[in-house]
């Protein structure tokens, strides 16, 4: 297995998988959009998208790490925004793969870490997580707002 950063190049592959994962939290498929909105992040440089390729060149996994920063320690913070291996790939240690990765950028970026959210149903990503050296924050309150 290959773990390396997405390309353009990778744009048919990815957005089948860019797809699945947000088939998995219940939003409407539209791989259309999905392709523009991955050219979007990868042309204009917005977001850092590795993918997990297997030895017949078949993307099997992707992360999309997203820059945002720390004011209180002066510092870029990434946020782990999407995660997302193929249901035949699971448990053969893509998904840990990926997140060895992401903190490989985290290092060489000299951020202070990464954040991400998932929801209490995932269950997969949330026995995933602690696994790979994340804490649960149980402490703060999360908020969101939406238009």
């Amino acid at each position: 297995m290959n773990i390396r950063k997405a390309t353009i190049e990778d744009i048919e592959q990815l957005s089948v998988l860019f797809d699945a994962y947000r088939v998995f939290y219940e939003k409407t498929s539209d791989i259309e959009q999905a392709i523009a909105f991955l050219s979007e992040r990868i042309n204009n440089h917005e977001s850092e998208i590795y993918v997990a390729e297997n030895e017949e060149k078949k993307l099997v996994g992707f992360v999309q790490l997203y820059p945002i920063f720390s004011s209180t320690r002066m510092k870029r913070l990434w946020l782990l925004n999407d995660l997302f291996v193929d249901g035949h790939q699971r448990s053969k240690g893509v998904g840990i793969a990926l997140i060895d990765k992401a903190k490989v950028l985290c290092k060489e970026s000299d951020s202070c870490g990464m954040i991400l959210e998932t929801a209490k149903t995932n269950i997969i990503g949330n026995q995933l997580y602690p696994k790979t050296g994340f804490e649960l924050d149980e402490e703060h309150n999360y908020y969101s707002w939406s238009v």
